[in-house]
């Protein structure tokens, strides 16, 4: 995750008293889903994909000037995706899925977007999407594989299920050094109907003590650790009062405190908000939530060789991670065996 700098200034501690109504059967079904989240799968995901990191060959720092980054932010000569990206793509396949890659052969970047597709039984042509970065710095628990764990628990609960709309797990390359992979494949959507999209970023960090929350002063932001910032942008704001509504109905009505920001998101007030995979999708003009952690305005181990699994709070993981299946479930609208 790109460091997001001022990037809570806009975020609400919102209860939502206006929570739309929504359909019984249809919230039943997501919580069934949801169910099925499991926090030692989560974890033990999160394992593997520190330890791919750790085992690969970092991206080689020449290819950087030196006065074109600033290595204590981005420590680019330790950016490793390899391993984990075969990873990913291993465990897709895995689960049963067919597997395509979006490849671009850039001279100095080029990246490999890895996709996994469940088609949709009634409305194929949208599509609800379910994204995390897998390149990451050191070891990387929290940025991001945490949002790849949960990524992939999603595609577990997902295989072998039917939903009306199209549901897609993609995992992005080169967020890190300017949400390459993301851009490239939001390039080649032109017209796709994206009825919601979730993209992880920094999702499994919590500390509830009293000023472990970093903010700014005059603005309402907690000064506990605990909860999941969920940003929006107008377009994308039924799904973010939709999650909203998720969260209460699983038990955590406290867990998700969002954002909406105005418009598409771009003003000069929202830029620092659009720091991770989700931008190039509001840029677009396509629904995209971001879920994050806050990463640096949280976590302490943030692009530093400490962001190790034992920092981690598998109960948080768990459920963000839950809430989140509820969410793919009730926009997929499924699922059923």
């Amino acid at each position: 995750m790109r460091p997001l700098f001022a990037a809570l200034l806009f975020l609400a501690v919102s209860s939502c008293a206006s929570r739309p109504a929504l359909d019984e059967a249809a919230l039943a079904r997501a919580g069934d889903f949801a169910a099925g989240v499991e926090r030692a799968r989560l974890m033990a995901d999160v394992d593997a994909l520190v330890t791919a990191h750790r085992e690969d060959t970092p991206l080689d720092c020449g290819l950087f000037a030196p006065s074109e980054v600033d290595t204590a932010r981005r420590p680019v000569c330790n950016l490793t995706r390899e391993r984990a990206r075969q990873l990913v793509r291993e465990r897709f396949i895995s689960l049963g899925y067919t597997v395509t890659t979006q490849d671009v052969a850039d001279p100095r970047f080029p990246t490999s977007n890895v996709i996994a597709e469940l088609r949709g039984t009634e409305r194929p042509d949208e599509v609800v999407v379910v994204g995390a970065h897998y390149d990451a710095y050191f070891a990387a628990a929290d940025d991001n594989s945490s949002g790849v764990a949960a990524m992939l628990e999603l595609a577990r609960l997902a295989s072998g299920r039917r939903f009306a709309r199209t549901v897609r797990f993609v995992g992005f390359d080169l967020e890190e050094l300017g949400l390459v992979g993301s851009t490239r494949y939001v390039q080649v959507l032109p017209g796709e109907r994206i009825f919601a999209s979730i993209v992880f970023d920094c999702i499994g960090y919590k500390d509830a003590r009293p000023g472990a929350q970093l903010g700014l002063a005059g603005f309402p932001i907690p000064t506990t650790g605990d909860f999941l910032a969920a940003i929006a942008n107008e377009q994308s704001a039924p799904r973010l009062e939709e999650l909203y509504t998720l969260g209460g109905r699983l038990g955590s009505p406290n867990l998700v405190r969002g954002v909406t920001v105005p418009e598409d998101g771009t003003g000069p007030a929202t830029g620092n908000l659009m720091r991770s995979d989700h931008a190039p999708f509001w840029l677009a003009g396509h629904s995209a939530l971001f879920l994050t952690d806050t990463a640096n305005f949280r976590n302490p181990h943030y692009h530093k060789d400490t962001d190790v699994p034992a920092t981690l709070d598998p109960d948080f993981l768990a459920d963000v991670t839950r809430v989140s299946a509820a969410a793919l479930a009730f926009w997929a609208e499924g699922s059923r065996p």
